[in-house]
């Protein structure tokens, strides 16, 4: 695996893919940095090596027209506060006027070119966008993990232009290397946390890493499916009856495997879903009717608990109870206790997905778990076990 790393970038123009699709607000000011300081790291390096720097990203989804709002102008103060530079923008990411900017460039400068998806070539991974990309930089670095599962102009088809000088970026190479100390290189045992609400949407996850776990545990809305198909009464918890005998077989799947299986036992249910609602603790599998669980329990965070401070190597993805909610946040952030716990004691812990990852900046607990992982989408493929063609246009 190459990265930034095994290359000196004295006097080289590197052409690096970031992602800066950041939220701002009605005046444009960036309301969250921190994918602009994830990739300061990798930008850095090359300024210090003695080169220079071409960004390019999206933002938003302009579906390859112009849109003033999503110009990436607006941004470039606040990326030149982050990185400490001054950042020079282009209005185009293309062409003449953008290649005489990238060429203008001094060694330590950098220049951010404007929104890629302002070009309809960007998405449909078009081969004559890509190499008029690749003439803005000698060196291509990939560094944005949250589109490495998109196999857009920018992030696969511009690496062919780089036979021997393309690599990874720092945020993308700790990327790879979280996934990897969970799915292969990972100490045992291996515990998955898996919540959130269906379990359609984890089942490809699920089947995947039931090879390389020793615990799973689920929690959150998943929850009632697995009960129900075991014969359990959920009231009116979600539920997806069409998914049951998939709960079964996956329970059958782990059992072969000797994986085992920590499902709760107990629950916070609601008389509706509601903060202010009536609650009361009941078996997870004597939900009455009228009545939704919408938390973990006590007796189930014991469990819990015993199960990860054991671990060794912990993945976190998907909440175990609706924390958006303060009455239902409990069993989230306990489940942030416990891993923050085993990580301090020599556990390696990767969080991701979307719903975890902002359960882990709301409570806190980022700087407590090994990894947070930058990319939503890309992750989930990751650990579903799809190539993602970002990552495979490097190693190609």
């Amino acid at each position: 695996m190459k990265t930034i790393n095994d290359f000196n970038f004295e006097n080289k123009r590197a052409l690096i893919r970031v992602d800066f699709n950041v939220p701002m607000d009605e005046n444009f000011n960036v309301t969250d940095t921190n994918r602009i300081e994830a990739a300061k790291p990798t930008i850095i390096k090359v300024l210090e090596d003695g080169g220079s720097v071409v960004l390019m990203s999206h933002l938003g989804r302009p579906k390859g027209q112009v849109v003033p709002d999503l110009s990436l102008e607006h941004i470039c103060s606040t990326v030149s506060d982050v990185l400490g530079v001054q950042v020079n923008f282009v209005s185009t990411s293309v062409g003449e006027e953008a290649e005489k900017a990238a060429a203008n460039l001094e060694n330590g400068q950098v220049l951010l070119i404007e929104n890629l998806r302002f070009n309809a070539e960007e998405e449909k991974g078009g081969d004559d966008f890509a190499e008029q990309l690749s003439k803005l930089g000698d060196v291509y670095i990939n560094d944005a993990f949250g589109t490495a599962h998109r196999a857009h102009a920018s992030t696969t088809v511009v690496a062919k232009f780089f036979p021997e000088n393309r690599c990874f970026g720092a945020l993308l190479a700790k990327e790879i290397e979280a996934i990897d100390k969970v799915m292969q290189t990972g100490e045992k045992p291996v515990t998955a946390i898996l919540g959130g609400a269906k379990v359609s949407s984890k089942i490809t996850i699920i089947e995947n890493i039931l090879d390389k776990v020793d615990h799973l545990i689920i929690g959150g809305g998943m929850t009632y499916t697995f009960i129900k198909a075991k014969g359990g009464q959920v009231g009116d918890s979600i539920c997806e009856d069409d998914k049951m005998e998939l709960a079964l077989d996956i329970l059958k799947q782990a059992k072969e495997k000797g994986v085992e299986v920590h499902i709760p036992i107990d629950v916070i249910a609601a008389d509706e879903f509601s903060n202010t609602a009536n609650t009361k603790i009941t078996d997870v599998d004597k939900i009455e009717e009228g009545w939704q669980g919408l938390d973990a329990g006590p007796k189930t965070l014991e469990i819990f608990k015993d199960v990860i401070l054991k671990s060794k190597t912990i993945l976190w993805n998907g909440p175990i109870g609706v924390f958006e909610m303060e009455s239902y946040a409990k069993g989230t952030i306990e489940i942030g206790n416990y891993i923050a716990e085993a990580t301090q004691k020599g556990a390696f812990s990767l969080v991701g997905g979307g719903d975890s990852v902002a359960a882990v900046k709301q409570f806190g607990f980022q700087d407590k778990v090994s990894y947070v992982s930058t990319g939503g989408g890309a992750m989930l493929e990751s650990l579903e076990g799809k190539s993602l063609p970002g990552i495979a246009a490097i190693t190609a």
